[in-house]
């Protein structure tokens, strides 16, 4: 490393990328990670950092551009910190994901198995259904720059949906309007501090404004204000979090119009959302990802699935239809509330839903001798603690299907099952977060012998 001196330039070629996104460059045995650079390219790049084992950089010059290097449409991009991936075309930006995928599975996994396919996104823009815009100390509204907290004022995000864009804009004018101060979590002063919106696939809308305080004034302009920008929402919510901290919404919910819910379908299924609800942001992508699960689960109609991470209860009662019984365990007690309507409102009488910790809740479980004949987890992107693979293997399912939203723990996770006899034998990658450098996996992991 001591070849790599700060400040000077260098030729390179762009071998592939980072799971960050970054494009990779070896110069002299040592990895630079360059933005915004393209695989194949031939670059001159500035180091900016050098560090143990590698080194940051940046495009001075591209000497030989790809083909795949595409005109980001978004005018924010490499400012705003909300995606990775708009310089790359699409077909290129999934070949990335999909790499990525393959080496978590090969490195970390030590496994052979090569991922089928990678299922893109029919629709790569304004797929967001889901949108939480943070609000500036000078009152921007839209989202934080790269690695710090400053709010980059957005009008209109390529991946949020229009009507969450034309909703925070409403807030942005009714706060100028009435001169109604926004949050500055540097001295903890200030009312508006988060603008939250969620979408349906009818185009109806939730509209959820975060305040640091009771109430705000002027609350019935808010929500006229909203009601004009987006004429299909059905509510608006005050949250009140007064704490400080990067922690979004508070446990305090005031309606000031409306409902405080809003109903989606996924899967032919009904969903009731409130605000803190978990659901999946891409809806036509979860669908995918979900339909990839279910094939993965090879359901006849005779077996019983624990679903542990269940959440609001999506893949649980997915699988309902075609299993003999459904269990569905979560640790969030308001989520294990919404998958138990959901069960009843879509007239589901074989699913059974425990609040509890995943770990804890498997243990119980094995303990009681409950024999499923699958099991399905979707956790969060730490991955699943040893002491749960632990009870999965010892419920001694015939199949466990893994839904991942990190490549690196689920590597991780799939060399701790092998050590129990479970081997990985089919791998999708499913592009359910277009445009950054997320990217989301099914895995069907079967008992050897």
């Amino acid at each position: 490393m001591e070849k790599l001196r700060e400040g000077k330039v260098y030729t390179g070629t762009v071998e592939g990328y980072s799971s960050e996104g970054l494009g990779i460059v070896k110069l002299d045995g040592a990895v630079v990670f360059v933005p915004r650079a393209v695989r194949g390219e031939e670059i001159d790049l500035k180091i900016t950092k050098v560090m143990k084992t590698a080194a940051a950089g940046e495009i001075v010059k591209i000497r030989k551009a790809s083909p795949e290097r595409a005109k980001p449409e978004c005018p924010h991009f490499g400012k705003c910190g909300g995606c990775d991936f708009q310089h790359l075309s699409y077909t290129e930006e999934l070949w990335a994901k999909r790499q990525r995928v393959q080496d978590a599975l090969t490195r970390l996994g030590g496994t052979d198995l090569q991922v089928e396919e990678i299922l893109g996104a029919k629709d790569p823009m304004h797929y967001r259904n889901k949108s939480q815009y943070p609000v500036g100390a000078d009152g921007a509204i839209g989202f934080f720059q790269a690695r710090s907290h400053k709010v980059v004022s957005i009008d209109r995000c390529l991946i949020q949906s229009e009507i969450s864009d034309k909703t925070a804009k409403a807030v942005g004018d009714w706060m100028k309007r009435y001169k109604i101060a926004p949050y500055d979590e540097r001295t903890g002063k200030g009312l508006v501090r988060h603008v939250y919106v969620r979408v349906n696939k009818k185009g109806e809308s939730l509209c959820c404004v975060v305040l640091n305080g009771k109430q705000a004034p002027r609350e019935p302009e808010l929500a006229a204000y909203i009601q004009s920008a987006a004429p299909k929402t059905v509510g608006v919510v005050i949250n009140v979090n007064t704490r400080r901290g990067n922690v979004i919404l508070g446990d305090k919910y005031r309606t000031i119009w409306g409902k405080d819910y809003l109903m989606d379908t996924l899967c032919g299924l009904t969903f009731k959302l409130s605000v803190p609800s978990f659901y999946q942001v891409n809806r036509a992508q979860a669908e995918v990802l979900y339909g990839k699960a279910l094939e993965f689960a090879g359901l006849t109609g005779e077996e019983t699935v624990l679903d542990l991470y269940c959440g609001t209860g999506t893949i649980t009662l997915c699988m309902a239809s075609k299993a003999k019984k459904v269990i569905g365990a979560e640790i969030v007690a308001p989520a294990i509330e919404d998958a138990k309507q959901n069960a009843q409102r879509n007239k589901i009488e074989n699913a059974e839903f425990f609040c509890g910790d995943a770990a804890d809740i498997a243990a119980k479980l094995e303990a009681e001798g409950l024999r499923p004949d699958v099991i399905t987890v979707d956790p969060p992107r730490k991955g699943l603690a040893p002491e749960v693979i632990a009870s999965v293997a010892g419920m001694d399912p015939k199949r466990v299907v893994y839904v991942s939203c990190d490549p690196a723990t689920l590597g991780r996770d799939i060399k701790i099952f092998a050590g129990f006899g479970y081997k990985a034998v089919r791998a999708v990658a499913v592009d359910m977060f277009p445009a950054t450098c997320h990217v989301e996996t099914v895995c069907l992991l079967t008992k050897e012998g």
